[in-house]
């Protein structure tokens, strides 16, 4: 959630960890390294499985075949985010915060990934207008959002094109 400065236009609403004060949403959906796939704007007081659908409507690549998994966290543990999963046809990977899956031996299996969205969330956040919301029209912020997001892929394909 971020602070939007302006309160008009759309996509904002109270901000229920910030005194009530407008603020929006931004909602992502990355691939295993952390590249950006789709992003949706929301007000501040929207719940996150109301933007679990249109998250998945809008990814901007297409799904090789297959199955595909989808790991969210606890704000998506209820039955419209499973069924939304479901629906898109993913495997869900849905856990609540600090419950791991442990082996017989009581070593974890697989560790959590959720670090994965917030450090993206972090190299969206150091732009200036995005870190703080100064567009009122929501297709604006939108569209610095996804310009942001296609500047992180360029930025890890010239990394990847110079270790080789």
């Amino acid at each position: 959630m971020g602070k939007a400065r302006f309160g008009g236009g759309g996509a904002i609403g109270r901000n229920p960890t910030d005194r009530g004060k407008a603020g929006s949403k931004k909602s992502i959906l990355v691939d295993g390294y952390g590249g950006p796939l789709s992003v949706v704007v929301a007000g501040a007081n929207v719940h996150d499985t109301k933007l679990l659908r249109p998250m998945l409507e809008s990814i901007v690549v297409d799904r090789p075949e297959g199955s595909q998994n989808l790991c969210l966290d606890q704000g998506y543990d209820n039955p419209t985010g499973h069924g939304t999963v479901a629906d898109a046809g993913y495997q869900p990977h849905i856990r609540r915060i600090g419950e791991e899956k442990l082996d017989q031996s009581g070593e974890k299996t697989h560790p959590a990934r959720r670090w994965v969205a917030e450090r993206t969330l972090g190299w969206l956040s150091r732009c200036r207008a995005i870190l703080v919301r100064y567009d009122k029209r929501a297709s604006n912020y939108l569209g610095l959002l996804q310009l942001a997001g296609a500047l992180i892929w360029y930025r890890h394909q010239w990394s990847l094109d110079n270790l080789r």
